[in-house]
C-alpha cells in the first residue's frame, strides 16, 4: 500500500516539474509582479542585497528537486541512492535539452547544478529520517517500551 501512495506521489510530483519546466509560458511574465516587489525590498534591507533574481531562482530550482531525491530513494531503497542521484540528473538534462528547442524557456547549466544539489538534499533528508526512525526503533525495542 505504501509502495502505491509513494508511487502515485512520485507520478504527480513529475509531471508537475514537467509542467513547472517544459509549459510554453515564461517562467516570471510578470516582471512587475510580487517577486519584483520582494526584490526591490531585499535590495534596500543591507543583510539582504545579495538576494536578487538568479539567487532566488537558483535556491527554487534547489527546492523543486528535493522531492526528486526523496521519492526516488524511498522508491529504489537507500542502498540504490546512486540510481536515485543519476535519475535526477538525468532529468534535469532531459529538461535543459528540451528547454533548447521552447521560445519562452532558456536552457542553463545552472539549472543542472542546482537540480543535482536539489537531489542531493531530497536522498540526504531520507536518509537522515530513516536513520534517525531506525534509532529511534532501536531504543524503543532496547527499553521494551
Amino acid at each position: 500500500m505504501a509502495r502505491r501512495v509513494l508511487t502515485l506521489l512520485a507520478a504527480v510530483y513529475l509531471l508537475a516539474v514537467a509542467w513547472i519546466t517544459l509549459n510554453p509560458f515564461p517562467p516570471d511574465p510578470h516582471r512587475n509582479g510580487m517577486l519584483t516587489s520582494l526584490l526591490a525590498l531585499f535590495a534596500e534591507t543591507p543583510l539582504l542585497t545579495w538576494v536578487d533574481y538568479d539567487v532566488v531562482e537558483f535556491s527554487a530550482n534547489i527546492l523543486l528537486f528535493v522531492p526528486m531525491g526523496a521519492l526516488l530513494t524511498l522508491l529504489l531503497g537507500r542502498e540504490r541512492w546512486w540510481l536515485a542521484l543519476a535519475l535526477g540528473v538525468m532529468a534535469t538534462l532531459t529538461i535543459e535539452f528540451v528547454q533548447l528547442f521552447l521560445p519562452a524557456r532558456f536552457s542553463d547549466a545552472r539549472d543542472l547544478l542546482a537540480n543535482t544539489l536539489g537531489t542531493l538534499v531530497g536522498i540526504a533528508i531520507v536518509f537522515a529520517v530513516t536513520a534517525a526512525a531506525a534509532a529511534r526503533g532501536r531504543r524503543t525495542a532496547a527499553t521494551g517500551s
